[in-house]
């Protein structure tokens, strides 16, 4: 018995010594490990809308062919997102409502954004005569962005421009 004693006294002694050691938890900040939602890192809506300011600059100084691969990148990033949060909105249905209506909410900004990068990468192929290019890109903003919203307004008028569609949009109080 007294060795039971004597056993558990060591082990709540040696627990003291122990516990002055700080554990690998306590010396991290919790933003350490949000490396994510900071705006130098690459998949991120920030990232998406920092390739578009790239690529405007590009498009600026006429450097077109910088301006399409940071336009690319950007649409290309846009979609994965999309893709992820759609996967992440679908997991955590009937489980953590708050969960899907923040993935929803991200993919609405994503959308967004794809949107930007397609008009801009449309006006980067008409303004260098590869018009035809541009027609899927206009299609694709239709379509996500609602034909009545600016940018699918935007989006449907340079179709009409292009002559890829012979009648134009006219919002609701304009046709009666």
């Amino acid at each position: 018995m007294s060795w039971g004693i004597s056993l558990t006294a060591l082990a709540i002694s040696s627990s003291f010594l122990f516990s002055a050691v700080p554990s690998f938890a306590e010396s991290l900040k919790a933003e350490d490990y949000r490396v994510l939602s900071t705006k130098e890192i690459g998949l991120s809506l920030n990232s998406v809308d920092n390739l578009i300011k790239e690529g405007d600059a590009f498009f600026l100084k006429e450097d077109f062919a910088s301006a399409r691969k940071k336009f690319d990148k950007a649409r290309d990033m846009s979609k994965l997102l999309l893709g992820f949060y759609s996967d992440l909105s679908s997991s955590f249905k009937g489980l953590d409502l708050r969960i899907p209506r923040e993935m929803d909410s991200n993919s609405r900004k994503v959308l967004s954004s794809l949107s930007e990068a397609n008009l801009r990468l449309a006006s980067l192929f008409r303004k260098t005569n590869k018009s035809a290019l541009a027609v899927p890109l206009l299609v694709e903003v239709v379509r996500i962005s609602n034909p009545s919203s600016p940018k699918g307004q935007l989006a449907y008028q340079q179709l009409f421009e292009l002559g890829f569609v012979n009648t134009p949009f006219l919002e609701r109080d304009k046709r009666l």
